[in-house]
């Protein structure tokens, strides 16, 4: 019971429109915090570092747009974005990266502290199908150094996302 209520003044202490929008739902999850580096290359790597979870279970929230709207693509840190798998997973021909000033317009993020839950508004989501191999994942809980452990089926009704293969692996890993 102790434990209960310890981790629940911690989830309150970090709480961010994910946070709350998980809470709402009734969603088990965990958050984890960092010192976040400004000067690190990469937000989900720095992440996955500094956590010590392995990058497959880390997943970097992006947004793209799909024929001209706003789509987001929840894919491992590990690897990168197939702009046209999305566009096909969406139902759409042709996607590319938003602007980043558009990205925060729309979800309410800063950029490196982008989740994809509790949006300002609901955005379509695909969700790379990796996750599924995974009894938890982490994505940013919506600002820098702040991650939410959820299982990914709770992602993916959390955010309304589709499942499809949207990742492609460094063949220079």
């Amino acid at each position: 019971m102790a434990k209960k209520k310890q981790r629940q003044q911690r989830q309150q202490q970090a709480a961010t429109p994910a946070t709350l929008a998980a809470s709402r739902a009734g969603v088990e999850f965990t958050t984890h915090s960092y010192e976040h580096d400004p000067s690190a290359a990469s937000y989900g790597t720095e992440a996955a570092e500094a956590l010590g979870i392995a990058p497959e279970r880390v997943f970097k929230t992006l947004v793209a747009e799909v024929d001209g709207a706003m789509t987001v693509a929840i894919v491992p840190v590990s690897a990168s974005l197939d702009l046209k798998a999305l566009a096909s997973a969406a139902g759409g021909k042709r996607a590319a990266m938003a602007d980043p000033r558009a990205v925060e317009r729309s979800t309410g993020y800063v950029l490196g502290g982008v989740s994809p839950l509790g949006q300002r508004r609901r955005l379509p989501t695909v969700v790379d199908a990796s996750a599924s191999a995974h009894a938890t994942v982490c994505v940013s809980a919506g600002r820098r150094g702040l991650e939410i452990e959820l299982a990914p089926g709770d992602l993916a009704a959390l955010t309304g996302a589709a499942s499809a293969a949207i990742a492609r692996t460094s063949e220079l890993s």
